[in-house]
């Protein structure tokens, strides 16, 4: 008898009938318990690694917004220094620098260290000396005043101190703060330190701990008085519209100091950290990955379990005309299902790990009675998480195709089983 051409020899592929059968095998009996927790423990294995790397790598990204943020918010994105001459001539280079497109301010200022000291003890500071004007456009200062105004900050005599640094020194709003320079009087014997009291009138506080904890805001003119600096700034900052598209900015910000000066920018004056904090998160980003690795290997035991308990059954199947290539995708969907729904799970986690990061850091500091992100070390006194799509795409992406590699090799061993054998040793 001919045997027609047209005739199926076998079946369609991800028939469901196969997909009845995964589904089956993923549902154990009593007697199957073992697989069950092999399979349970893939799935949370997959679940954890993934929602740890999404919450991991926000995490990080969060602290480099954050603490880029802040520092971007208080320096300049442009750093101006005189070189053969002193900067007495600053108000025309500044008109002359904010102009120029791209820029949106600079701002002239006199750096001093100190010894600032309160009734609490004594500290060493950063006093910075800065119009009322130029205090008023940095605005992560200016917006975060806690207490006291910045209004008529010029012409009164007080200063504006971190809210960290009040609080280590004991003072409250209108207490004086002493603060102590070496820069003092020139005499016959040389220089001599000078000391001055100040009224704190405004207390602010911008959320990074050290900047909080250190500096002082001065009115420009005292501050001049105070360092002994006539009528000369100590350097410009120069704030422009995009920090990362710092570089071609630089030689147009010289062109129109059009004067002798030192120009450099913020990645240069910081560029170990800034270099420290990819790294940290490249190393960080690639450790917590291994779980999700680990976590595949489960995926391995388990279905290889699952292969090794059901071999009657897969016996039976190819006796009654099942193909290899059913067997093979019947387990391709139990592995599958377990790495898609661990991937998906891991996903709602993390997400919601990163909405909720700060509780969760305050919750974890309460119930280990310690402190999780303690900011002396770094530097921010609150946890955020910035979720970015590409990463958490990247990282659903690896978790997916990680289980469909781990189930191939489980797969091809239950395809490969000899109905025979199988049969024969049952």
């Amino acid at each position: 008898m001919a045997i027609d051409a047209s005739e199926p020899t076998g079946t369609r592929p991800f028939t469901r009938l196969e997909w009845m059968i995964g589904w089956r095998y993923l549902k154990s009996r009593r007697r199957e318990a073992f697989i069950s927790v092999i399979a349970w423990t893939s799935f949370l294995g997959i679940m954890i690694g993934v929602a740890a790397l999404i919450a991991v790598v926000a995490v990080l990204n969060g602290f480099r917004t954050e603490l880029l943020g802040k520092f971007l918010g208080l320096n300049g994105h442009i750093l101006i220094q005189p070189t053969t001459t002193p900067f007495t001539d600053f108000k025309e280079v500044e008109d002359r620098i904010s102009k120029v497109k791209g820029v949106k301010y600079a701002i002239a200022f006199i750096d001093g260290q100190a010894l600032a000291s309160g009734p609490g003890g004594a500290s060493g500071a950063l006093v910075r000396g800065i119009s009322g004007a130029d205090l008023a456009k940095v605005e992560l200062v200016a917006s975060n005043v806690k207490q006291g105004t910045l209004e008529g900050f010029d012409t009164g005599a007080g200063v504006a101190v971190g809210s960290r640094l009040a609080q280590a020194l004991g003072l409250r709003l209108g207490d004086p703060i002493t603060i102590v320079t070496a820069r003092g009087n020139i005499t016959p014997f040389g220089v001599t330190p000078r000391t001055r009291s100040f009224p704190v009138t405004a207390i602010f506080e911008v959320g990074m701990y050290q900047y909080d904890s250190s500096f002082i805001y001065m009115p420009l003119a005292a501050a001049q008085a105070f360092f002994n600096q006539d009528d000369k700034v100590t350097a410009e900052e120069v704030f422009i519209d995009d920090p990362e598209n710092v570089e071609p900015m630089k030689p147009i910000v010289m062109d129109a100091a059009d004067r002798p000066v030192y120009v450099t920018d913020w990645r240069l004056r910081d560029s170990t950290f800034v270099a420290a904090l990819e790294i940290q998160r490249n190393v960080v980003s690639m450790i917590v990955a291994l779980i999700v690795i680990v976590a595949a290997f489960n995926i391995i035991a388990g279905l290889t379990m699952l292969v090794k308990d059901k071999s009657r059954a897969i016996a039976i199947l190819r006796t009654m005309g099942a193909t290899r290539g059913a067997i093979m995708r019947i387990f391709l969907i139990v592995g599958m299902a377990i790495g898609t729904a661990g991937t998906l799970a891991g996903l709602g986690v993390g997400l919601l790990l990163c909405y909720y990061i700060e509780e969760v850091r305050q919750g974890l500091s309460w119930l280990f009675n310690t402190r999780l992100y303690p900011p002396e070390l770094f530097f921010l006194t609150k946890m955020r998480a910035d979720v970015h799509f590409d990463e958490t795409s990247a990282a659903v992406a690896m978790a997916l195709v990680l289980s469909f590699l781990a189930t191939i090799y489980p797969a091809w061993k239950a395809a490969k089983l000899d109905p025979v054998d199988a049969l024969r040793y049952e």
